[in-house]
């Protein structure tokens, strides 16, 4: 399994916020970290709010590339129903240049909804602008010279689309919620899987997981080719207890805020606590435990090929992350690998 990281590039932690210049170094500081102590992925977000710094996350993985050698770099999720797809593949095959063959994507509709109005896209299209964009993406992708006619970009007659990427094939992942529809989807042409699953227990999406690989299967693709990937809440400190009183504190803080905006009740500890149980979703705890259950998870829907932490809008310091970092790579690849 490759372990990574996502970030939304946040500039708030708890209440102290940091000016976007300092947020960006650190963020940086982390990918680089990251690299160094083995992790194999770091993804960046895209969001348009104030608290994310993540709007142009291909110009952020194009810094990092510069200062990373092995880690492979991806967005985490490109919005791709309110992007040019022209635009998505030369930045994302820029990016595989800068970093030497290392650039990747992950593309979906996006849970939050303010790219939309920027840049004048109407939510009644939702599904059918990323269609559309998907299938103008993967055609970019396979051929150099592109004909293509759409109903929401101007027609390609025989139009060559440069940069070419490094990486003979671009990887593209297919990021969903739990849509059976956008697992059929990503089956039907072959493409993998990333997951995002943060709340619950991570064995109810099983039969989602399942649908995506009969999918794939009718469609003629190997299991080989149909990887999944699971990108989740989570923490790794030195044991159990330092990483819960770590965790808790800025989880419940951020996630109790959603609800008001969102209409859910607020966190309660009993509700944390059910979510870092054996069964739950959040990969909170000491090196053991976190190694233990991504394997836990990797069981539960039948092989995980990718696992991804969010855990940067959680409250935490830039030290703490940077020492989860290190734990990560120092302790919980290396238990995975000997378990």
């Amino acid at each position: 399994m490759e372990i990574g990281i996502d970030s939304f590039a946040s500039a708030l932690y708890g209440s102290n916020e940091l000016t976007p210049v300092v947020a960006m170094e650190q963020l940086l500081e982390r990918i680089e970290l990251a690299d160094q102590v083995g992790l194999d992925v770091f993804g960046i977000g895209e969001h348009h709010k104030k608290e994310f710094l993540d709007s142009a996350p291909a110009v952020i993985l194009a810094a990092a590339a510069a200062r990373t050698k092995n880690i492979r770099l991806t967005s985490a999720v490109t919005v791709l129903s309110a992007a040019d797809p022209v635009r998505v593949f030369q930045s994302f095959a820029t990016l595989d240049l800068i970093s030497k063959g290392r650039a990747e994507m992950v593309v979906g509709r996006g849970s939050s909804i303010e790219a939309y109005p920027l840049f004048g896209f109407k939510l009644d299209d939702y599904d059918a602008l990323f269609r559309e964009k998907l299938a103008l993406l993967l055609q970019i992708r396979d051929e150099e010279f592109v004909t293509w006619r759409g109903k929401f970009r101007a027609e390609l007659a025989n139009q060559p689309v440069y940069p070419r990427p490094l990486q003979e094939k671009l990887p593209v992942w297919l990021g969903v919620g739990g849509t059976p529809e956008s697992f059929a989807r990503a089956g039907t042409l072959g493409l993998p899987l990333m997951v995002a699953i943060i709340g619950g227990n991570t064995s109810r999406f099983r039969p989602l997981v399942d649908l995506y690989r009969e999918a794939g299967a009718r469609a003629g693709f190997t299991p080989e080719q149909l990887k999944v990937g699971l990108h989740s809440p989570g923490f790794v400190s030195d044991d159990n207890h330092k990483a819960v009183e770590e965790y808790y504190p800025g989880y419940a803080e951020l996630w109790t805020k959603l609800g008001r905006e969102r209409g859910w009740p607020p966190v309660t500890r009993n509700q944390f606590d059910s979510l870092i149980a054996p069964q739950g979703v959040l990969v909170v705890g000491g090196p053991e435990r976190v190694a233990e259950k991504l394997l836990r998870h990797s069981e539960a829907l039948g092989g995980v090929d990718r696992f991804t932490f969010q855990m940067d809008n959680a409250g935490l310091t830039h030290q703490q992350l940077m020492h989860s970092i290190e734990l990560i790579g120092t302790k919980v690849i290396p238990l995975m690998k000997a378990g």
